[in-house]
């Protein structure tokens, strides 16, 4: 991600701003996290030696309750990156209408370069340094880039001892045995989908005429691809990493999906493509589902999809945004596409705060719920401002997050009587206590 990532997303808070009901206040709260912590890690390396890693962390607002974002481990990780991921998160979480805030974490670290000795002692020591910032009513972490259920165990577990009681509902996306919450594994993916199911109801289409393209075969991309190819949509191609295939009729994707787990590769089957030819497929849905900022100003106009369901964070750079709204294309933004993960590690908080056990059954009916809705509520709304979906997730966010900002009262509420209001106001009658 660039560096002036934070300052790009204040941009879209400004323009959102425009067609919001929000008091100016609850703007430029928005524009401020409310902590970011800056924390030195000593890790014991294996050789013996020390070494000390930078981590992060940011609640950026918890008004409508707490704050909830991942923790990733990556070499690029910087603090406008973590406070723009926070904000998106705030916005997020307000979009689906979900009782948290936004925050982030991240350490500067390659994983891959630590033994996994290594890893669980980094892990915990970042809990050591942030455990005054969070906790099950404050700040409520989960796994995020190169983080997993194992380092949330880990963390979960630090967290406990620091504290003196087991404490699940400190950290999101546990294993299912230690208070993980089924449906966790394809959570996002299914999210995504339900946008897509209630697009389709909308627009009258036959999933056996629709066809898909996905950009990124790894967990969230394969999970839409197979739901989607399950219901009758038409998979026409996937890629990842090293590259990937085009079958115009449609691909067999349980046995890519197979092939993939068992050989780490696609099958090519049909035709080969690269990852900047798939995005230029004359197809119905594109599925941006890997790395951001690959949909840009230079390849913008050579996509040909009606609809590009957003489910990696940020694969639409602002002036492609503006591009593909000209062009009639509809982004169905990151913030509604790939909301379903946090909405499902907010239903894994709540089981583990009324030490409850959903089925799987259960869990998937409150997605298909909440996505569903706010979905309907996001389309309407950007109906009734006349512009893009992405500003409208932002205006339906702020107009949530400015009731409950406004809610203690704005400068109309506080601000000193005008002299002029004070002379003409009548004197008031004294009343005697009657006890």
């Amino acid at each position: 991600m660039r560096q002036d990532i934070f300052s790009t997303a204040l941009a879209r808070l400004d323009l959102a701003a425009e067609h919001s009901s929000a008091h100016s206040e609850t703007i430029e709260r928005l524009r401020h996290p409310m902590q970011m912590l800056d924390v030195s890690i000593p890790v014991r390396m294996d050789d013996g030696t020390e070494r000390i890693f930078t981590g992060y962390r940011c609640r950026y607002d918890d008004t409508r309750g707490p704050a909830k974002g991942g923790i990733r481990f990556h070499p690029g990780v910087t603090a406008s990156e973590v406070k723009a991921l926070a904000f998106w998160m705030t916005l997020k979480c307000a979009t689906v209408g979900i009782p948290f805030g936004g925050g982030k974490g991240g350490v500067i670290v390659d994983p891959r370069e630590l033994s996994l000795a290594e890893l669980e002692r980094l892990s915990r020591g970042y809990i050591r340094a942030v455990v005054g910032a969070i906790g099950p009513a404050t700040d409520v972490p989960a796994p995020d880039v190169y983080t997993n259920a194992r380092i949330m165990a880990w963390m979960m577990d630090e967290y406990s001892r620091i504290v003196g009681r087991r404490s699940p509902d400190v950290i999101t996306g546990k294993p299912v045995s230690l208070g993980g919450s089924l449906g966790r594994d394809d959570a996002t993916a299914r999210g995504g989908y339900h946008c897509l199911k209630r697009l389709a109801e909308r627009r009258g289409w036959n999933p056996a005429d629709v066809t898909i393209a996905v950009q990124g075969f790894g967990n969230a991309g394969s999970h839409l691809a197979r739901l989607a190819s399950a219901d009758g949509f038409r998979v026409v191609a996937i890629s990842d990493s090293r590259g990937g295939t085009y079958e115009p009729m449609g691909l067999d994707v349980p046995a890519q999906i197979r092939h993939k787990r068992s050989t780490g590769r696609i099958d090519v089957h049909g035709q080969a493509i690269s990852n900047e030819e798939l995005l230029e497929l004359e197809v119905d849905v594109l599925v941006p589902a890997a790395l951001e900022s690959v949909i840009t100003d230079q390849n913008a106009r050579r996509v040909r999809a009606d609809v590009i369901l957003e489910l990696a964070n940020g694969p639409v750079t602002p002036e492609a945004d503006r591009i593909l709204h000209a062009a009639g294309r509809l982004v169905i933004p990151d913030i509604l596409a790939n909301a379903g993960g946090v909405t499902v590690s907010y239903f894994e908080w709540t089981q583990n705060r009324a030490g409850l056990a959903w089925t799987l059954d259960e869990v998937h009916q409150r997605l298909e719920a909440i996505m569903g809705s706010q979905f309907d509520a996001v389309h309407e709304r950007m109906d009734q401002v006349h512009t893009d979906m992405r500003t409208a997730c932002y205006v339906h966010a702020l107009n949530r997050l400015g009731e409950a900002h406004e809610a203690t009262g704005t400068v109309a509420d506080f601000a000193p009587p005008r002299a002029d209001a004070k002379s003409a106001a009548q004197p008031q009658e004294v009343c005697a206590s009657t006890g």
